[in-house]
């Protein structure tokens, strides 16, 4: 190697120690922020912009490709503004969007019709579907009208929560013991404690915990996610037994490289757990065959419905991880999914509410129309 190459190594060794300090101790790339950095001074003639996105591509190799792949990913699934005007062929692919993924509010006799005959299981999602996204996920409180509504369809359908939170905290904010609870995307589930009469069918008090062995390597991984990401401003771990949360909702969009990197680099040393993305969150889970999808599969065996003709599950979601639910029920052929959503994207739903107040109305409809 020329004397060159050895100096090139090594001013771009220093560059990426320098941008992991300025990554991990501020989210903003400056001479102050930076010594090393200003030391460079032929590099810093780019703007922090451009810089930015350089780490975030890391050469398009490596740990810098994967973070790159992480922060499209945080992007894509989070919006931050709406526009105000449409083109054309913007107008053209939501009408289309639309078209294939109608109102269920505005299809409702068309998907009663379909279920007239079989016995309605629901699946509801939690965050986004029964609640509003808020900015402190501890405040995530539905509505007295929302919980009313998911009470009395519970009187009548088999219902179940099957959210990305812990089973224990998902139902401090429901408090239905009537319910089934799948925590943690379905890992761990738990049957009613308050048992009603749906024809007596399958195992009301069934009580599933798909990664038991995982729980001392997530509590030990969650430890280490708090010390690592208290330097990015907003950043939020939160512990769901079974899987781990880092909520960047509160996060400058500047600093969600530094996030990404931060979670990065504890992952690389837990081979067992994986990454998966949802709304302002990136989620960490155990390397397992189970998700929103298995979990609605199991629901339905321990009800007494596996291979049935006889069932219309109806899955209302809003996150990522709730299309491997849509998924499932796509490919049987049985049931429907709701995307609860105000923005176009892709999915696997059959239909579309907007925000929480929709899926409160459709679930009243669905009482309204069971006592005709």
């Amino acid at each position: 190697m020329t004397n060159q190459n050895v100096v090139a190594a090594d001013v771009k060794s220093r560059i990426g120690m320098a941008i992991a300090v300025a990554m991990s101790n501020s989210c903003m790339l400056s001479r102050q922020a930076v010594p090393e950095l200003a030391a460079l001074g032929g590099f810093l003639s780019m703007s922090q912009k451009k810089l930015l996105k350089r780490i975030e591509n890391g050469g398009g190799r490596g740990s810098g490709a994967k973070v790159s792949a992480w922060i499209d990913s945080m992007r894509s699934s989070s919006p931050t503004r709406v526009k105000s005007t449409a083109s054309i062929p913007e107008t053209h692919e939501k009408d289309s969007w639309i078209l294939h993924h109608p109102s269920a509010l505005n299809q409702f006799e068309k998907i009663t019709q379909e279920s007239k005959g079989k016995q309605i299981v629901m699946f509801l999602d939690y965050d986004g579907t029964l609640s509003p996204i808020v900015a402190d996920p501890d405040r995530a409180f539905m509505t007295k009208k929302m919980r009313a509504a998911v009470k009395d369809v519970a009187r009548h359908y088999p219902t179940a929560i099957v959210s990305g939170r812990s089973r224990s905290k998902v139902y401090k904010f429901v408090r239905l013991a009537e319910l089934y609870y799948a925590g943690s995307h379905g890992m761990d589930i738990k049957g009613p404690t308050k048992i009603l009469n749906y024809n007596e069918v399958g195992n009301q008090g069934v009580l599933f915990q798909a990664a038991n062995e995982f729980l001392p390597v997530i509590d030990e991984v969650y430890k280490v996610l708090l010390k690592k990401t208290k330097s990015v401003p907003g950043a939020k771990v939160e512990n769901n037994k079974f899987c781990l949360s880092v909520h960047f909702r509160c996060v400058d969009e500047k600093c969600w490289a530094a996030l990404a990197e931060q979670v990065r680099l504890v992952l690389n040393e837990y081979p067992k757990l994986r990454l998966t993305q949802g709304r302002k969150v990136l989620e960490i889970r155990p390397t397992i065959k189970w998700d929103k999808g298995k979990a609605l599969e199991y629901l339905l065996e321990s009800l007494g419905y596996a291979n049935s003709s006889d069932v219309f599950p109806i899955y209302i979601g809003d996150d990522r991880t709730d299309e491997d639910a849509f998924k499932v029920l796509k490919n049987s052929g049985q049931g429907i999914g709701i995307l609860v959503s105000k923005v176009q994207k892709e999915t696997s739903a059959s239909y579309t509410l907007q925000d929480p107040s929709e899926v409160e109305q459709f679930l009243r409809r669905l009482v309204e129309w069971k006592g005709l």
